[in-house]
């Protein structure tokens, strides 16, 4: 007896495990891991200067290679158009494939492994490398939003958190095990995020919706660098017992539900579920009044991508891809994205070339990194935890909070345009902040607006003003401006530009006019913020997340009903009569 006993507690035990692991929190867990390798594109300022200065960049080709990068990182329309059509695993291993293949041959060519590679290559391959970012994004981050409807805004906000993270964490771990080698970290950058994507690929896939009530500047030595890299690793697996707590909390209950009544229970059970299954359409036919009803139903009637584009549903409900992006409300987050996210990337990709003109050490550029990384990780979590809060409490529309996010920015950028003492730390901690709250906040304000039918697409076409903004800001204007002011102090030395490798400005000059513009951009990009913010305020004052409530209490309550029946599928129901 006491045998049969510890065999039956040994095979609960593992069928308790294989719940955990075929759960939707261990998924929500699995993909925080993959969001904290996929913001490799943020550490470019730690590595840029080995590539100037390996291959002998000025700072305009410099700037056009990170454009290329941010390019990359986010026009992701493909990985959105292949999981309309394909499994998440081979999203998810498609990225590994391209990230491992990018960023391998920028080390060979950094480490000079191979001949020189033409500018043109290197930004192909950065671009690549960048891309595979958005099939993580897609793969992970699209699921984890379809799997969590109700919750949409804390969970991009959490997801996109370990992403503005992912800088700071992979900085550690890279000089914990490379030392200050800043060129290994682009092979740090090439096998980690692959790995981690690989190991979890078929872990992340879409979920039936289910609940249970209860569901709510320093120097340090290696050793210490090994030791940071773990206790961040360690904070990293926390979540993993978020998944146990609440897959045992549906155990529980799940345990609690299993029929102990008799045949005639069971038979009375699933008759009143049969009723109930009757009565249902009658039930729809009488609440056709609803606005939640006639969301639904314009849900099924747009079936076609290109049907009425330019006659949208209710917004919050499933757009088609061409009526979102033919929307006025797109257009307008188009324009803002690409002042917003625009000078944010700017100002990120220039970190590495920021301090040396102000007489920063080149240690600090670590810093700089790190602290852009940890204020956009908070940016990211407030964007989405707290602006959930905000909403619910006070019904604030999110684009008044992308709005704020805009001028916080434009406020580092005057930090950089006009420096202090010690004004770069601030102005890291401010631009990397605003960043991740109006990457995070893009992201929603396309859920809430257009729907989660389209959304694999629609959130990839949605920051594509990101990488044009970068270009223009980054490559046009602030590349342009610093060789300009370099090469009037090579001329006023009696030097020419072939006489340095090296073309490298020195002063507080050097950002001065570019950085200003890039503060008017981001005061354009806010004015423009406040039309999407009249256009939606009427809406956000409803509640435009009950409907996936009603959804989530309708499955639970057939679950239910099934249960007490001792049926697995709704069609033995008919079978017992």
């Amino acid at each position: 007896m006491a045998t049969a006993t510890g065999g039956g507690g040994c095979c609960c035990g593992g069928r308790f495990v294989l719940q955990v692991l075929r759960g939707r929190w261990f998924m929500m867990f699995a993909s925080f891991l993959i969001m904290a390798g996929a913001g490799a594109t943020y550490l470019f300022g730690v590595y840029s200067k080995d590539i100037k200065s390996t291959l002998g960049y000025d700072q305009s080709t410099l700037n056009l290679l990170s454009s290329c990068k941010d390019l990359g990182a986010n026009v992701g329309v493909l990985p959105g158009l292949i999981a309309e059509v394909a499994p998440t695993w081979l999203v998810l291993l498609i990225g590994s494939a391209m990230n491992f293949a990018g960023y391998f041959l920028i080390w060979l060519a950094v480490t000079r492994r191979i001949p020189r590679l033409t500018v043109w290559q290197m930004c192909v391959y950065i671009c690549v490398g960048a891309n595979s970012q958005n099939f993580a994004n897609t793969g992970s981050l699209v699921t984890c939003v379809k799997n969590f409807p109700e919750n949409r805004g804390i969970m991009l906000g959490l997801m996109k958190g370990f992403v503005g993270l992912s800088g700071a964490m992979m900085t550690q771990i890279y000089f914990a095990i490379y030392g200050d080698d800043s060129k290994s970290l682009i092979l740090l950058i090439e096998w980690l995020p692959a790995v981690i994507s690989i190991v979890f690929v078929y872990t992340i896939r879409p979920m039936k919706l289910s609940t249970h009530p209860n569901e709510l500047k320093v120097s340090f030595s290696h050793w210490a660098y090994v030791a940071s890299a773990v206790a961040v690793c360690a904070l990293t697996f926390l979540p993993l017992g978020i998944a146990v707590r609440e897959e045992w909390a549906a155990w529980k209950q799940r345990k609690a539900q299993q029929p102990i009544a008799d045949d005639d229970d069971g038979s009375s059970a699933a008759h009143d579920l049969e009723i109930h299954a009757t009565d249902q359409p009658k039930q729809e036919e009488q609440e056709g009044a609803n606005p939640n009803d006639q969301i639904e139903r314009s849900n099924t009637n747009n079936t076609s991508c290109c049907a009425d584009v330019f006659k949208p549903p209710q917004r919050g409900a499933d757009y088609t891809i061409m009526q979102a992006l033919l929307s006025l409300d797109m257009i307008t987050l188009f324009v803002a994205t690409f002042c917003g996210l625009g000078c944010s990337l700017t100002a990120v990709d220039n970190l590495g070339q920021i301090g040396e003109p102000l007489g920063y050490p080149q240690h600090t550029i670590g810093t700089f990194v790190s602290l852009v990384s940890v204020s956009n990780y908070f940016g990211r979590v407030f964007a989405g935890v707290v602006s959930e809060i905000i909403y619910e409490k006070w019904k604030v529309p999110r684009p008044v909070i992308m709005m704020l996010s805009l001028i916080m920015s434009g406020v580092g950028d005057l930090l950089v345009a006009f420096p202090a003492p010690g004004s770069v730390y601030i102005a890291s901690l401010l631009i990397g902040f605003s960043y991740g709250a109006q990457l995070t906040l893009l992201f929603i304000i396309i859920s809430e607006l257009f729907g989660l039918k389209h959304y694999s697409t629609l959130f990839n076409c949605g920051q594509l003003a990101s990488p044009l903004g970068s270009y223009i800001l980054n490559v046009l204007v602030v590349g342009r401006l610093y060789d300009q002011e370099a090469t009037r102090q090579l001329a006023a030395r009696g030097l020419t530009r072939s006489a340095l490798k090296e073309l490298t400005c020195i002063g507080k000059r050097c950002y001065r006019l570019s950085f200003g513009i890039l503060a008017g951009v981001n005061a354009f990009g806010a004015l423009v913020l406040l039309v999407l913010v009249m256009r939606t305020g009427k809406y956000y004052q409803g509640d435009i997340y009950k409907r996936y409530g009603d959804q989530k209490m309708a499955e639970n309550e057939k679950r239910i009903a099934l249960s007490n029946a001792n049926v697995n599928d709704p069609e033995d129901v008919k079978g017992r009569k």
